[in-house]
């Protein structure tokens, strides 16, 4: 392949001539080192290539995109003549625009090549410890992989970026067995800046596979009651899930948002603080572009439970007036509180460990209703038993306001930080 910061600019030179006022070019390059366990066993060693070429045109306000997976030049001339069609057949709508000028810069982040003798190594080391110190484990499916990902971004305002990141990824779904009975399945994943460390001790993995363990015989909660639930950092994201979406493009424009008018109030209690960290430290498999073409920066989202930014893209904004976020949102650092796991388990009268949720989309006020799995229930201040699968219902807006502790103690994934939260007031309904 030619040089990809020259393939880049030969896209955006094609989207000029095709007649493009403004365009914008993203070439992505991902090379992907993989290593497979079905059912216990190292299974398959993969590496895999994958070249992406997007184009986006912008004329008489109107926007066309198309994306290619190839290099050369007759493709990247029908792909450019494509995305100006596309644009000629759309409605001229004057929130479309590329991202200004910003200073040219390169980032980079991780490894450029995999260790493969370390990755072979702490796959078969966690598949060891796993039968030793977890022997009714069946590790259903596993897989850790180097991905190495270069983004060429270039647009006519003289935005020229190159993001270089190389990362280790592990993800495995296991669920548990002794003779006839079987638990519920469960998963979990984790990213890694290197492989100096045990694969079972990063992120929640060996705190779920003992978890798994326990939830081979389960019991219901019994009959319908309001208690607490403390969602496990595995699941938190479905919680916060509900609040940054609802700041996202689609429902600020429409302004069904519940939140469209909240910004510099309260939408949660003061104990939560939320940010979006995809540069930090904190975080090793973050990004450094956004995908309207800035260079990304950190943010935070709730700031002692007020609304501090919104996540609208570079479109959203100027649809709504509202200020641009500098940042895509994902790589979630929640602030740890003051109160240990232990003691915010204490605290509960009657209520559940959330350690998994399945269930539906809030609607746009936020209510939901889904299954507990995988879950725990609690009374008078005592984990006392594994639940069998267990509905849960409430409003996701309201639960927010009504956090009453977050753990000391967090989980660090790589893609985000995350603790453990309690929130009062949730419809638990036992079968």
């Amino acid at each position: 392949m030619r040089d990809p910061k020259k393939l880049a600019k030969s896209g955006l030179d094609a989207l000029l001539k095709a007649g493009a006022e403004k365009a914008q070019c993203l070439l992505s390059l991902t090379d992907k080192h993989e290593m497979n366990v079905d059912a216990g066993e190292l299974s398959l060693f993969r590496t895999t290539f994958d070249t992406r070429l997007s184009m986006t045109a912008i004329k008489g306000q109107k926007k066309g995109t198309s994306s290619i997976n190839k290099a050369d030049s007759e493709s990247i001339e029908r792909a450019a003549a494509e995305a100006l069609a596309i644009a000629d057949a759309s409605q001229p709508d004057e929130a479309n625009d590329i991202a200004e000028y910003q200073v040219p810069q390169e980032f980079s982040a991780g490894s450029d090549s995999p260790d493969f003798g370390r990755m072979h190594y702490r796959l078969k080391e966690l598949l060891n410890t796993v039968r030793a110190r977890y022997p009714k484990i069946v590790l259903r499916q596993a897989y850790l992989d180097f991905t190495r990902e270069r983004l060429y971004l270039v647009n006519s305002n003289g935005v020229d970026f190159v993001s270089t990141k190389g990362v280790y990824r592990c993800f495995i779904i296991f669920s548990s067995r002794d003779g006839e009975k079987v638990s519920s399945f469960n998963y979990t994943g984790v990213a890694m800046k290197d492989l100096e460390k045990e694969i079972i001790e990063c992120g929640s993995i060996d705190i779920l596979l003992r978890q798994s363990t326990e939830q081979i015989t389960t019991r219901s909660v019994g009959s319908k009651f309001v208690g607490d639930v403390i969602v496990a950092p595995d699941c938190l994201e479905d919680v916060l899930g509900f609040l940054t979406a609802s700041i996202s493009d689609r429902p600020m424009i429409s302004g069904t948002s519940i939140y469209k008018d909240k910004l510099n109030q309260p939408v949660a209690s003061p104990l939560l603080t939320v940010h979006s960290k995809p540069v930090s430290d904190e975080i090793c498999d973050g990004y450094f572009l956004t995908q309207d073409g800035y260079a990304a920066r950190n943010s935070t989202i709730v700031g002692r439970g007020v609304l501090r930014a919104f996540l609208l893209s570079l479109y959203g904004s100027r649809k709504t007036g509202k200020e641009r976020s500098v940042n895509d949102g994902r790589a979630f650092v929640v602030e740890p509180g003051h109160t240990s796991l232990e003691d915010m388990v204490k605290a509960v009268k009657k209520g559940i460990l959330l350690v998994r949720f399945s269930g539906g989309r809030p609607n746009e006020n936020g209510d939901f209703a889904g299954v507990a799995k995988n879950s725990y229930y609690i009374e008078d201040g005592e984990i006392k038993y594994p639940i069998s699968e267990t509905m849960i219902s409430g409003n996701f807006a309201q639960m927010l306001g009504n956090i009453t502790a977050i753990s000391s103690e967090r989980i660090d994934y790589g893609f985000a930080v995350l603790p453990w939260v309690a929130f009062s007031g949730v419809v638990i309904s036992g079968k």
